[in-house]
This record gives C-alpha cells, structure tokens and sequence, in this order.
C-alpha cells in the first residue's frame, strides 16, 4: 500500500530546496582530485590506450594538435574546474575517441583519466579512479591545491 502525502505549496519548495543543497553539500563533502584518486598503475594502464586511442588527436604530449584541445596543463585544469571527474568522465566517455565515442570499456576509460590526472600534477592514491559516474560524481576537481590537501 502507498501513502501519498499532499504538502502545502510554501513546504514543497522548501524541501525541494533542502534536497537540491543536499546535493551540493554532498559533493562538497566527497572527495577531491587532490586526495590521490587513482593508482600509478591506473595511470600506466591508461598511457597506452591514450597512445593507441587518443593520442593521434591530442597528442603524444597531450598538448592538442589542431582542433584537438590539449588535455594537460593550465586551459585544461581550468577547464574542469569546480566540476566533478563524473563531469569529465561522461563528457570524454560519450564523445571519445570523436570517430568512435563509447568504443572502450569503462575500466580503459577510467585508465586514461587516471593518466589525464598523473600528467597535470594531481597525486597518485592506493585505490584506482571508480568507473561509475555516479561514484566519479562525488570527486571534486579544483585547479588550486587546497592547503588541507594532505599531500
């Protein structure tokens, strides 16, 4: 049996307002890109398939070629930040590689984001980058080192 509750107008909206800040409070707590999200080990795996899938447009080096966009370096970090690595991981999940989007599995793609990460300076951790958006949703990318950062 289900109970539907009808609330005042004024309730709603404040309690759809509690649960939209919610969200934001949750990321807020998550982790950030700073805390060593992926493995150095991710972060090789990810090397090759960026050599073998992505580099021809963007790069050996990752520093763009033509209407590529380099995916290392200040204009990229600040591209991405304020956002989430679930952002990131969907936008380069469902448009990449450009001639064949969503062509590698989860892990490869989580592989070559832990390889984007190690090339822009962020730290390596014990654990390897999630592939679920939903868990990479929670993992903040800040371009500044936050002091508390602990690494």
């Amino acid at each position: 049996m289900r109970v539907v509750f009808a609330l005042p107008v004024g309730l709603a909206v404040i309690l759809a307002g509690v649960a939209s800040a919610g969200g934001a409070l949750a990321q807020e707590a998550g982790k950030s890109v700073w805390q060593g999200v992926f493995t150095p080990d991710q972060a090789t795996r990810g090397a090759a398939v960026y050599a073998q899938r992505c580099g021809a447009c963007h790069g050996a080096a990752l520093n763009g070629t033509g209407e590529a966009p380099a995916l290392v370096g200040g204009e990229f970090v600040s591209h991405w930040d304020t956002m989430t690595l679930g952002d990131l991981f969907d936008r380069v999940r469902t448009t990449m590689p450009q001639n064949d989007p969503q062509s590698l599995t989860r892990e490869e793609y989580a592989d070559v984001l832990a390889f984007l990460l190690k090339n822009n300076g962020f730290p390596a951790g014990g654990q390897p980058l999630d592939r679920r958006s939903e868990v990479l949703a929670t993992i903040g990318i800040t371009a500044e080192k936050p002091a508390n950062s602990g690494s």
